[in-house]
């Protein structure tokens, strides 16, 4: 669904991502691993639209969309879930959910049921403003908002930084049943290797904008990739 072939990134003179490939398949979870400043959130970023690449193809779909937009993107089914979360302080979780209706056809911009049954706390809390929900709360409505562009690719950068136990376990569960629905190729950055062990089909390590290690869940050792994205 989603292949990353031999992309250069950089940021003026500072080359940050060199002939990088990664590939993300409908019903699979991959997950990018490594230190901090490996390039990670660069790779998420090149994919979603948000910093142009210098070398290499993206393709969604055996379509290329290295040239395009991120708003094109997302109507070709790329959704993202940004580090930080990036939610709207200011407006309600209702509001902040609705702006995912931009990239999609006029006939499906509701809000889908099975979102609420994923993290009911949204349903719960549609009349707050986002800035007054706990940092938990506010990654369930990153994803929700995520979901409501009905992505046939889901993005997900570090969805479990500061995040709570509890809710890192929520938000595990809506990443299988996602998996598990069989309808959208998910990549994912993580930090948290036990999280990122137990959800992911295929993994890709990282060390200086390079991929270094990449295979099934099966074909890496735990303790080979620990030692490639321990501080």
């Amino acid at each position: 669904m989603l292949k990353v072939e031999n992309i250069d990134l950089a940021y003026g003179a500072a080359k940050v991502l060199r002939s990088v490939s990664v590939e993300a398949v409908v019903g699979q979870v991959s997950c990018v691993l490594g230190r901090n400043g490996v390039g990670k959130t660069s790779l998420l970023r090149a994919i979603v639209g948000h910093q142009p690449i210098s070398a290499g193809r993206i393709l969604v779909d055996d379509q290329d969309i290295s040239k395009l937009p991120s708003y094109e993107r997302a109507r070709r089914g790329v959704g993202y879930v940004p580090q930080g979360r990036e939610i709207f302080p200011l407006l309600t979780v209702r509001e902040n959910l609705e702006t995912g209706f931009a990239p999609i056809a006029r006939r499906e911009r509701f809000v889908p049921d099975e979102i609420f049954e994923l993290f009911p706390v949204l349903g719960e809390m549609m009349h707050r403003r986002g800035g007054d929900l706990s940092g938990g709360q506010q990654q369930q409505l990153a994803i929700g908002r995520a979901l409501v562009t009905r992505p046939k690719l889901l993005v997900l950068d570090e969805p479990t930084e500061g995040i709570q136990p509890s809710v890192i376990k929520d938000i595990g569960r809506a990443i299988d049943y996602l998996r598990q629905k069989g309808e959208m190729a998910i990549l994912l950055v993580e930090q948290y290797f036990d999280f990122a062990r137990e959800l992911a089909d295929r993994f890709i390590v990282m060390e200086r904008g390079e991929v270094v290690m990449a295979g099934t869940k099966d074909d890496l050792k735990g303790d080979d990739v620990r030692s490639r994205i321990a501080i």
